[in-house]
């Protein structure tokens, strides 16, 4: 049976360094500095995720710690003026946040950290609680599989299944995350395929194809 593709889940941060809406903005700034993050989610009640913290959030006082606005500036950047003149998470930070559901796949993820430009994305379950927190060094960790493991994966997932009939003739070889794909197979059309398919697997960094028909040099 095939392996389960990696999910959000798995890689997650489970020690999830948090703040009430209450927090004041030297509380914060402690928290960053001694937990080593970028941000931190704002949470409530049982765990519920209102909003999320960052540097970029609290750089705003400083950057408007001695530059006086215009009327037109000011009315442009609201936000960023309001945020600048706040001293507490929920005056200070986004909201609603930008969260991910455990189950989601890692590409899920990916996406959304890079269609709102985030680092980080608090993990949420169906209730709305905080589960974990996953970062753009999280979401790399799959590129950290044994090679044996990929080799294992690609050799049951790509070449069992679509050369079953000359899958001794395949050869699996991966190097530093490389797989390379040697030998003679009897359907030369679904080498493109299997090439592509063994791509997919995660924690594959590239694939070198070298498959060819057999009776074809």
């Amino acid at each position: 049976m095939s392996p389960q593709p990696f999910i959000v889940a798995d890689v997650m941060t489970k020690k999830v360094v948090a703040v009430l809406p209450g927090a004041e903005f030297k509380e914060i700034v402690a928290a960053m500095e001694r937990w080593k993050v970028t941000a931190v989610p704002v949470v409530e009640g049982e765990g519920r995720v209102v909003g999320v913290v960052s540097e970029a959030d609290l750089l705003l006082k400083e950057e408007f710690h001695d530059h006086r606005l215009g009327l037109v500036e000011q009315m442009r950047r609201l936000d960023a003026t309001a945020k600048a003149g706040s001293r507490r998470a929920e005056d200070l930070m986004t909201s609603p946040a930008v969260t991910v559901a455990p189950e989601a796949s890692l590409p899920q993820a990916a996406r959304l950290m890079a269609s709102h430009h985030v680092k980080r994305l608090p993990v949420v379950g169906t209730s709305g609680t905080i589960q974990g927190i996953v970062s753009r060094s999280d979401l790399l960790k799959v590129f950290l599989r044994p090679d044996e493991d990929l080799a294992a994966e690609v050799r049951s997932d790509v070449v069992e299944h679509f050369f079953p009939l000359s899958q001794s003739q395949v050869d699996v070889r991966v190097d530093a995350g490389v797989v390379t794909l040697s030998g003679e197979v009897r359907d030369s059309t679904l080498i493109p395929l299997a090439a592509r398919l063994a791509r997919a697997v995660e924690g594959v960094v590239d694939v070198r194809c070298e498959l060819t028909a057999q009776g074809r040099t």
